[in-house]
């Protein structure tokens, strides 16, 4: 489930906890609606933790550094 799936399970879930005064025989209506709402909080959060991992950026390591043995001999001048 993605990100909106759990973005819209919050909003039904809030709608069905605090907008409706359905009574169902055998059915909580809020109850259900708060059982949404945390289910859409969890996924969400579990959403963006996979997603701040998937984004983390490993530092990259520089070359090493290999001097040139001849470098030394060709710059240099004699007087």
């Amino acid at each position: 489930m993605g990100l909106g799936g759990c973005i819209l399970m919050i909003a039904v879930g809030g709608i069905l906890t605090f907008a409706t005064d359905w009574n169902a025989n055998g059915l909580n209506v809020h109850l259900v609606g708060l059982i949404l709402m945390a289910v859409g909080i969890i996924g969400t959060s579990a959403y963006v933790s996979v997603y701040k991992r998937r984004r983390v950026i490993e530092p990259t390591v520089a070359p090493p550094v290999v001097e040139d043995p001849d470098h030394h001999h060709r710059h240099h001048h004699t007087y």
